[in-house]
């Protein structure tokens, strides 16, 4: 017998739209603010996206603007190309095989337990695999809806797995360095706009949204930024500026569009799924930590720095607590932890055909 609960209209459904933003922005900023405060990452993302999932579960039908989505989106691919440094590529070029060797063997991994997830009916279809997907969050959840996962449960998964992997690094990393007062660099909300890094950054954003839609990319927006970005900033050395009001911004924008989509029916899946899916992020956590006791043992990396390079996913919080100790080799971590994510990003779709086909019926 259905559950009423789960087709009655909910309490915002019959709520004006001014009422429904409103309420929206404050549970935002609430949700927001104690998530920072507990030192937990990307606050500016999973609290939106939290209060969003509990106004889209009590019936509330607004949804975010799909220019604004789409730029949100571009800001993001932005950012990961600026995070590129050539201190990470000559590393890369120093390490090449063991980074791929690396990434491969995490990616195939993560991909055999998104498997199970999707053979088990534990989430539907590729759901699984782009969840499990060992790469940067946001990038993930943006690629998951244009390949046909379930953006809204691959995010759950997704960020799920950051809270975890950042809770454990940050536990391991006080074994070695006390990292309790660690935290990210403080930058002003509204820092001065430097002219030329600032319109170079609007140019990438706007124009490899342009691009991506002609190239007919998958996530064009995402993707033809990242690609330009990756011109710009590597080919031609431009200096890019994303202030911390238009990159919080964007992932307020992500957070909401992703959790307005919630519905009961999706959250009382979730919840379902949450033991599941814990067990099989502690699964890929314990492997990703045997390759970097491999690592040490075997090529002497010291082990701090072998565990934060393939701990899976949370890379900015992976930083953040590499930078707490001088005897950390940060171009190492972010080299690896790049590379399994590039390795994503040009793999991963392949990958969720091959695991569509094998768990048709």
């Amino acid at each position: 017998m259905p559950d009423p609960s789960a087709t009655s209209p909910g309490f915002f459904s019959t709520k004006p739209r001014g009422v429904q933003w409103a309420a929206l922005a404050c549970l935002s900023l609430v949700l927001s603010v104690a998530i920072e405060f507990a030192g937990l990452p990307a606050a500016a993302l999973i609290g939106p996206m939290l209060a969003a999932i509990m106004l889209g579960s009590a019936g509330a039908g607004e949804r975010v603007p799909r220019p604004a989505f789409a730029t949100a989106q571009a800001v993001v691919g932005c950012l990961i190309a600026a995070s590129i440094e050539i201190e990470i590529v000559i590393a890369f070029l120093d390490d090449w095989a063991l980074f791929l060797g690396v990434a491969a063997v995490t990616v195939a991994a993560s991909s055999f337990l998104g498997y199970l997830i999707s053979r088990w009916r534990i989430l539907p279809g590729t759901t699984g695999v782009w969840g499990s997907a060992p790469g940067a969050a946001s990038a993930m959840v943006l690629m998951a809806g244009a390949f046909g996962a379930d953006q809204r449960l691959v995010a759950f998964m997704q960020y799920l797995r950051v809270l975890m992997v950042s809770v454990a690094a940050a536990l391991v990393a006080g074994l070695w360095v006390d990292a309790s007062g660690v935290s990210a660099p403080a930058h002003p909300w509204f820092p001065p706009i430097e002219p030329v890094p600032f319109a170079t950054t609007l140019a990438v954003v706007f124009g490899g949204m342009a691009a991506g839609r002609l190239l007919r990319l998958p996530t064009p927006n995402f993707f033809g930024a990242m690609v330009v970005g990756f011109a710009a900033h590597l080919g031609l050395g431009l200096p890019f500026q994303l202030p911390p009001w238009l990159l919080s911004g964007s992932y307020v924008v992500i957070g909401w569009t992703i959790g307005l989509n919630f519905n009961r029916q999706i959250v009382a899946h979730a919840i379902r799924a949450l033991p599941k899916l814990v067990a099989s992020i502690a699964v890929l956590m314990a492997f990703c930590a045997g390759l970097g006791y491999l690592i040490h043992h075997l090529l002497g990396v010291d082990p701090l720095t072998a565990y934060l390079a393939t701990s899976p996913g949370g890379m900015d919080s992976v930083a953040i607590i590499a930078a707490a100790s001088r005897d950390v080799n940060i171009s190492f971590v972010m080299a690896l932890q790049m590379a399994r994510f590039l390795f994503v990003l040009v793999f991963g779709a392949p990958i969720a055909r091959l695991v569509a086909r094998a768990i048709r019926p």
